[in-house]
């Protein structure tokens, strides 16, 4: 494991904890919310065995790494990664973004450009945007985000344990692709996380990544779960496929929004091959 220095709030320095494992082609998993580096568990022995170097990290506010109060907005989160792959001195390394992830991952591009990558994996992707619209109608709003946010300051333990279950498909996949061990795993480092960053994060649900996107010229997959309750396949998968219609595009049948739990063969069989191959995916 390792620290990385992002900043300071107060007297106290922002550090990012990272763990760096293998070698071979590096790839960096960015988690989503309000989970950590740790989530990539079903991906991490998969990868490994694929040959690359695989890096994970909690973004500030989340698992072992500082929890300010400041800096939840993705220029932020986006320049804490490329803090960590120029501490790292990574090049022609994969971003690998799920969900929350995906926005900084996309910001970061938007941002820092693509000198340093080789491609790029988007999984249940919060880009072009989740904001509701008639082409979105299963986005959010103002309304939504603070309701969600009112629902964190009442019962973040109690709001946690529904998200989960929207998460993962419970009434579905319960005892079948997903166990009652892992869905508690999963809910602690939730409930371990940064309540202030658990709740702020929610407001970055509202940006758009137009531009963003249209600095994407490296290879890109895009997965995306057919049964996500969170981000719709429609309104988020296939708008963003269409925005980038060179990319390879994979749909994961049945996949809800953690999808990387429930259907990780499905995932981990598209994302060894796109990284074994990635030509052709621009």
């Amino acid at each position: 494991m390792g620290t990385i220095a992002v900043g300071r709030e107060n007297s106290a320095p922002i550090e990012i904890h990272y763990e760096d494992q293998g070698s071979g082609s590096p790839v960096v998993l960015l988690s989503g919310w309000p989970f950590d580096g740790r989530s990539w568990e079903p991906q991490l022995h998969t990868l490994l065995a694929a040959g690359h170097r695989v890096i994970t990290y909690d973004r500030r506010g989340f698992g072992r790494s500082s929890n300010p109060s400041v800096g939840y907005d993705f220029d932020t989160l986006a320049g804490d990664l490329d803090r960590l792959l120029t501490e790292l001195d990574l090049r022609e390394v994969t971003l690998v973004g799920f969900s929350l992830g995906t926005g900084e991952l996309v910001r970061y591009v938007g941002r820092y450009g693509t000198e340093r990558l080789k491609s790029l994996v988007i999984i249940e992707s919060l880009a072009p945007s989740f904001v509701r619209s008639d082409g979105n109608p299963g986005g959010v709003d103002e309304a939504a985000v603070a309701g969600v946010q009112q629902a964190i300051l009442e019962d973040r333990y109690a709001w946690l344990t529904g998200l989960i279950g929207d998460f993962l498909n419970l009434d579905d996949y319960l005892g079948k692709r997903v166990s009652e061990e892992t869905v508690r795993a999963l809910w602690v480092a939730g409930a371990e996380a940064s309540p202030y960053a658990t709740w702020a994060c929610v407001r970055t649900w509202l940006d758009d990544y137009a531009a963003d996107i249209r600095r994407i010229d490296v290879p890109t997959l895009v997965m995306h779960g057919t049964a996500d309750r969170i981000l719709s396949i429609d309104g988020q998968g296939r708008r963003l496929h269409a925005a980038l219609p060179a990319a390879r595009y994979v749909e994961i049948e049945g996949g809800p929004h953690v999808m990387c739990v429930t259907h990780a063969a499905e995932v981990n069989r598209e994302l060894v091959a796109f990284l074994a191959d990635p030509s052709g995916a621009v």
